[in-house]
């Protein structure tokens, strides 16, 4: 163990020499209060240390400690429905043990020594295992089974296996005799670098849409299951309303969620509602499959860069199992902050906004962690993870580094709209710039499951919403009733689609999520309501006559319909629609 003395205090950043023994990248303990901090670069037998904790009443001279080791996450039983801060630190653990807000130096471990979890063994006396070979199972929740894998860079022969019962984490679950005769013993509980991507065998390309119940995203701008996505918008448009969306009804096995620099009431928010939140696909409350880690506005900003690496690690660990796992950032832009005020601490050369030169890299580090993948192990398992972040541009500026740097990224690019979200349109994801570079890939799954008809319609739907936007520009000058019959049309069945299909209300339990038959249904109906509509005025129908039907007023509706009765409750309003505009353009043509 290596161990220094301080030398000079700025904020987070604290230089201490005597640590030539110690390596870049070491976690460190500061002080007599023993904070945690980590190696960011070495010079001679000094360093430069970012503290993740509050530094006031640091001052030269106190010691520096090395642990030899990287920054690391705990791995094992117990992480899922917890709450950890940009570090790991059980929140709720720290407030048992003294009872108020984050003290400075507490110790507790992220997982608990003292719970007891249910192990079944699954790896047997003689078998032959590798990395990522599962030994034994436990049921964390109702919902998720933990699956105990092999560690990395271990592989042998099983020596010993512990009998099926009740065991805290720590305990030796099973021995292995490795290749070079060394006998190995594991627990429960792995430790790993969280700058680090845990290894796989193989990636692949994401072909499944991730489905997410909201109709704008999963019909007009789908996301792959291990895609990437960003939702950039200014303050108010609505992102961690998309984002807890996202994260509610995503069908993925685990959410991790990570308010890295957030209000913190608005994770108080997430904490409130996902306990009393039914999950659809199980009818268990949400957080049986979601971990969270909340690094808020007030907390050390150093922690809050920690965070998100935190986040998608546990979010690897599970990929690893063969679960489809979803990391969920809020917002990146906060955590490109917390390097911009490192890196001018460190006195680095600032690059554009004074951001770190380093920042579309770091981005990238991030993002590419996301995929498919063909676990590690001898058995055949493939996870995916999927990385959605949010983009927080200044003034809405998405000409600023985070987010063009985050741009040249990610595949889907959600854009949220603040004029959309002033008139309470709301997903307020505007249609026009945003888009999704999956819709390719994943067209063959769309084909098999909805019918080819589907990315027809979502194509015709996309047309039209751009036609209004161009007949807008001559409404403003000559105004609405100077357009053709057609053009008319057109702009009332792109009203149809923004209002009656795009509109989502998150508050409405029928209406919050739409699965994609229903989305599909939905949309099929205006659209033929378009065509219907089309053919009459082509007949010489009377255009008020066929927008003023009763079952236009129906489709209006139609996304309220109790989720038992849609399919029946569509299909009459297809046959009474269809009857309608057959009666008005018989007598259009009788007028002739």
């Amino acid at each position: 163990m290596s161990q220094g003395k301080i030398i000079k205090v700025s904020g987070p950043l604290v230089v201490a020499d005597g640590l030539a023994d110690a390596n870049m990248a070491d976690v460190v303990r500061v002080g007599e209060q023993r904070l945690i901090g980590e190696i960011l670069n070495m010079t001679g037998d000094q360093a430069s240390i970012q503290v993740y904790e509050e530094t006031s009443g640091l001052g030269p001279g106190a010691a520096v400690v090395s642990t030899g080791a990287p920054l690391s996450v705990e791995l094992g039983p117990g992480i899922i429905e917890n709450i950890y801060d940009g570090i790991q630190r059980p929140l709720e653990e720290i407030v048992k043990k003294i009872g108020s807000n984050l003290a400075r130096g507490v110790e507790v471990p992220a997982l608990s020594r003292e719970k007891k979890w249910a192990y079944t063994p699954v790896a047997k006396v003689g078998d032959s295992v590798v990395a990522g070979d599962i030994l034994g199972t436990v049921p964390e929740t109702s919902v998720v089974l933990h699956k105990i894998m092999v560690p990395n860079g271990v592989s042998g022969t099983v020596e010993w296996v512990i009998k099926p019962g009740d065991y805290i984490v720590d305990e030796v679950v099973a021995k292995i005799r490795t290749e070079k005769g060394e006998l190995r013993e594991l627990t429960m509980v792995q430790k790993w670098p969280v700058r680090v991507g845990r290894p796989y065998k193989k990636k692949h390309n994401p072909i499944t849409p991730l489905q997410s119940g909201q109709r704008i995203i999963d019909t007009m701008f789908p996301i792959a299951k291990g895609g990437t996505a960003a939702v950039p918008g200014p303050f108010g448009s609505g992102k961690t309303v998309v984002q807890h969306q996202l994260a509610k009804w995503s069908d993925v096995d685990i959410v991790v969620y990570v308010g890295c620099g957030e209000r913190g009431n608005e994770m108080t928010d997430v904490l409130r509602e996902f306990p009393e939140l039914t999950d659809p696909r199980t009818g268990e409350t949400l957080m049986k499959r979601t971990v969270l880690i909340a690094n808020t506005s007030d907390m050390p900003v150093a922690a809050r860069e920690a965070s998100v690496y935190t986040g998608i690690t546990i979010a690897e660990y599970f990929r690893d199992m063969g679960y489809d796992v979803a990391v969920i950032a809020d917002s990146t832009s906060r955590w490109a902050e917390a390097l911009r005020e490192m890196s001018g601490r460190l006195e680095e050369m600032p690059g554009e906004e004074g951001y770190p030169a380093y920042l579309a890299s770091r981005l990238a580090q991030f993002y590419e962690r996301a995929g498919v993948v063909q676990c590690m192990g001898s058995d055949e398992r493939t996870g995916s993870l999927t990385a959605v972040g949010a983009v927080s541009p200044p003034g809405g500026d998405l000409s600023e580094p985070v987010s063009q740097g985050t741009m040249r990224i990610v595949k889907v690019f959600w854009s949220l709209d603040a004029s959309l979200a002033y008139r309470r349109h709301f997903p307020a994801i505007n249609w026009l710039n945003s888009y999704s570079l999956y819709l390719d890939t994943m067209k063959p799954w769309f084909d098999e499951h909805l019918g080819s008809q589907f990315m027809v319609d979502r194509n015709k739907a996309m047309s039209i919403l751009q036609e209004e936007a161009e007949l807008d520009e001559i409404v403003k000058l000559v105004g609405k009733d100077s357009l053709g019959p057609n053009d008319q049309l057109t702009l009332e069945t792109a009203k149809m689609v923004r209002e009656d299909f795009l509109q989502q209300n998150a508050f409405m339990d029928v209406d919050c999520y739409s699965s994609f038959d229903r989305q599909e249904r939905l949309l099929a109906l205006i659209l033929d309501y378009d065509k219907l509509a089309r053919d009459a005025v082509a007949k010489g129908a009377d255009l008020q006559a066929l927008l003023s039907i009763s079952a236009k007023e129906d489709i209006g509706r139609a996304k309220f319909v109790e989720e038992e009765k849609y399919r029946a409750e569509y299909a009459a309003i297809h046959d009474k629609m269809e009857a309608e505009i057959t009666a008005i353009a018989e007598k259009g043509g009788e007028d002739e």
